[in-house]
């Protein structure tokens, strides 16, 4: 009888647990698990856009980043190869470079071409229209200085104009478009390639191998390395740097090719983030999304060379996350 006392005592008592239980939870509000959720989408990189495409536009997404650019201002872009034409004309740009009183920086490009060494290089940003807006300033024209990389798995390093160690903020200001090698060109080649100097290129293009030469490493060894050498450029920022891509005049081919291929598909918009990797995936994730069948070009371009893939790198060692909440703008 007492056992059978104690086995009924002990049901009834579980069966007012459960029952508690049951209570409790109903009390807790139904969004709990959105509230965790909520917590972890604060995270997320906000990508902010303009569908259209002008120079007051372009100041206004600056702004809703949120983040002043002050003291000395490098303001990162591609001055365009001679003969080229889609490189982000000085009439859209100067606004917002004049707003934050910035300089136009560069670095000597690896490939021979019309801006190898400073002078030439002085003289296509003045054909261009640089000079007129801005303070053009080439950064390697007096040697180079080395960055510090952490988690690189093939850079040591990063080598950069030395002039870059002048400027207090960097405004990574990019023209979104194909790339022969790297498949396109955004945030995180212009900020890897387009900063490290002549030998710098040669070091990133080579995976690491050489600063004289720029080697045959795998695709996938190159296109990490670009990754690596941004990752060491926002680690030496910390929060000094933003982000700003145009896309526009989407050809397959970048600014640094002096015939580029006319663009197939028609201009996206101005986006910008605080996150490079995710800047660089809304750019790519619109042109896939565009109804427009000319993207089927710049499409093959990416895949082709397996661009993506840069991406995939620089989420892995720390530079960023692909994920983000778009918000338009206009």
């Amino acid at each position: 009888m007492r056992r059978r006392f104690l086995i009924i005592s002990m049901m009834a008592f579980m069966s007012l647990y459960a029952g508690i239980g049951c209570s409790s939870a109903q009390e807790k509000p139904e969004n709990k698990p959105e509230e965790k959720n909520d917590v972890e989408q604060t995270d997320i990189p906000k990508v902010y856009m303009f569908k259209a495409i002008d120079s007051e536009n372009l100041v206004k997404i600056y702004e809703a980043l949120g983040r002043e650019a002050i003291g000395k201002v490098a303001v990162k872009l591609s001055t365009g190869e001679p003969g080229g034409h889609n490189f982000l004309q000085p009439a859209l740009i100067k606004d917002l470079i004049q707003k934050v009183d910035g300089t136009i920086v560069e670095c000597n490009t690896a490939y021979g071409g019309g801006r190898a060494n400073t002078e030439s290089h002085r003289k296509a940003a003045e054909d261009h229209g640089f000079t007129a807006i801005a303070p053009v300033d080439i950064m390697d024209a007096e040697g180079e200085i080395v960055l510090p990389l952490t988690g690189g798995k093939h850079l040591k390093h990063d080598i950069v104009g030395s002039h870059y160690l002048n400027y207090d903020f960097t405004i990574i200001l990019s023209h979104f478009k194909g790339h022969a090698m790297g498949g396109f060109g955004g945030a995180i080649k212009n900020m890897s390639i387009g900063i490290a100097s002549s030998n710098g290129k040669r070091y990133i293009h080579s995976a690491g191998a050489s600063t004289t030469s720029w080697g045959s490493p795998e695709q996938d060894d190159f296109l990490e390395s670009m990754a690596e050498a941004a990752k060491a450029v926002a680690d030496h920022c910390g929060d000094k740097i933003l982000y700003i891509s145009v896309a526009n005049n989407l050809s397959v081919d970048c600014d640094c090719d002096s015939s580029p291929e006319d663009p197939k598909m028609g201009d996206i918009g101005i986006l910008a983030s605080l996150d490079p990797v995710a800047l660089d995936r809304a750019c790519t994730d619109l042109v896939r999304a565009s109804e427009d069948h000319g993207k089927i070009h710049l499409i093959e371009r990416i895949d082709s060379r397996h661009g993506m893939h840069t991406l995939d790198h620089a989420e892995t060692i720390g530079l960023g996350i692909q994920k983000y909440e778009l918000i338009k703008l206009d």
